[in-house]
């Protein structure tokens, strides 16, 4: 028997929440000033205000080269700031986020992998009007003829196309390498497709709405017959990265002498890309801009907890946001007054060094109180589909007060399946009182370290 089971809504990817899911954007009224809850954000209300004046300019093209620092305390919101930013922006415009730790690796130096994530937050729209045939498919004849070589078989001379649109019909004489498209690309007649002219490269778009049926197990996608003329001329719009064109032009092309062929065939190492290359395609670059048939997009490159950053990394830094071509930089950091990594005796704020401080714009996170606390929790269990009483709501906003903003928040599940364990639906103050006793915060672990010292290894 064949089993039927109906396909859910919604992918599992939805489903899932992540620490910051519930951040939607910055929550700005139109005037630019922030609402106190809004957009999943609650308080914060000045370095959000501040994020707005940085999206308007980055969607206004003026902030390309300069970098920001989120600076504030751990579970201050610096990281959700970061997204909504990105939310605001939209996914036209690149958004590259990265961890400080994360430029260190065997095969590439650090410099050069922060110069690749430099290059993956500048995007570029390549702008290409392109001759077209498209419509949908009416007549689908290959025309065969006798074998030149030889022998009994024949093979495909042309093959006889014909489309229509909403303007009228055609009929097309291709070439047999384009069959060879078609073929892969299994079109038939009742298929809409579209053949460029230069290239003759063929794309099948869906099924004509034409054949669409009233049967549940057509799994076809059906599109409507493409409207004018079958021969018209088509702007297509491309969005690609500085890194993408990077990678692609630094990978070998072949050859046909035995160390291309091994190249080929051996998977080669994370290897760099040189200075040289890079500035080659920066002019190619410029001189599209030039023409018009491109258009640079300055995107976002987030770099959380930047103290784990080095002093050379930190050197290059300042010399990679005076390129012609650089992204807007973001920086968070949750450190005070600390030794910069990869000296013994430079201290600075943040833990990053003075020259670089001097030229950021420093947006500050405060730690929130007991009401902001209470919203978020509240935000958070609507979020996860979590039943929460107000009393427990009201003791998890004092634990986070007493402790932190991330440790009420990490009780919410924990709690939710006490109260399940107990035949309850919702969340009371006995199973958050049965949660802190079970999982203990940083502040009470300290404390058994300091009383306890001898049982634990230095």
């Amino acid at each position: 028997m064949v089993t039927i089971s109906e396909v859910k809504t919604g992918s599992p990817r939805e489903n899932r929440t992540a620490a910051h899911t519930h951040i939607k954007g910055l929550g700005l009224r139109a005037d630019g000033t922030a609402e106190k809850t809004s957009a999943g954000f609650v308080g914060q209300e000045s370095a959000r205000e501040a994020c707005g004046i940085i999206v308007d300019l980055i969607k206004a093209k003026k902030m390309s080269g300069r970098a920001v620092l989120l600076a504030g305390g751990p579970g201050t919101g610096k990281t959700a700031l970061a997204l909504a930013i990105s939310q605001e922006l939209g996914t036209k415009v690149p958004f590259r986020p990265i961890v400080g730790s994360e430029i260190y690796s065997a095969e590439v130096k650090k410099t050069e992998a922060l110069m690749e994530n430099f290059r993956r937050a500048i995007g570029l729209r390549v702008k290409e009007t392109k001759e077209v045939y498209e419509g949908e498919v009416t007549d689908l004849t290959p025309e065969e003829a006798e074998n030149p070589l030889g022998g009994y078989g024949k093979t495909i001379s042309h093959v006889i196309v014909g489309l229509k649109s909403g303007k009228g019909t055609k009929k097309l004489r291709l070439d047999p390498s384009i069959y060879e498209s078609i073929q892969k690309e299994r079109v038939t007649t009742g298929d809409v497709i579209y053949i460029e002219a230069n290239t003759g490269a063929v794309k099948r778009v869906g099924r004509s709405d034409a054949y669409a049926t009233e049967f549940d197990l057509e799994a076809e996608e059906y599109v409507p017959i493409p409207k004018g003329e079958v021969h018209k001329k088509k702007e297509i719009v491309q969005d690609v990265t500085l890194h993408d064109l990077d990678v692609a032009n630094a990978r070998p092309q072949g050859g046909q002498d035995i160390m291309s062929m091994m190249g080929q065939l051996m998977k080669p190492k994370k290897t760099e890309i040189t200075d040289k290359l890079r500035a080659e395609i920066n002019k190619v670059v410029e001189k599209y801009i030039d023409q018009g048939v491109a258009e640079l997009v300055p995107g976002v490159l987030f770099i959380d907890e930047v103290h784990m950053l080095d002093i050379e990394c930190f050197t290059y830094l300042n010399r990679a946001l005076e390129a012609k071509i650089a992204p807007i930089v973001i920086l968070a950091s949750n450190r005070g007054i600390c030794t910069i990594r990869g000296t013994t005796d430079i201290s600075s704020a943040h833990g990053v060094p003075t020259d670089l401080l001097g030229r950021l714009l420093i947006v500050p996170t405060y730690p929130y109180d007991l009401t902001d606390i209470r919203t978020i929790v509240r935000i958070r269990a609507k979020t996860e589909g979590i039943d929460v009483e107000d009393a427990a709501i009201d003791r998890l906003a004092t634990r986070g007060v007493g402790t932190s903003l991330r440790y009420a928040l990490q009780l919410l599940t924990p709690a939710m399946i006490l109260s399940r364990v107990a035949g309850r639906a919702r969340i009371e103050v006995a199973d958050v009182d049965e949660c802190e006793s079970l999982f203990i915060d940083a502040k009470r672990s300290a404390a058994i370290v300091e009383r306890g010292g001898d049982a634990f290894l230095e």
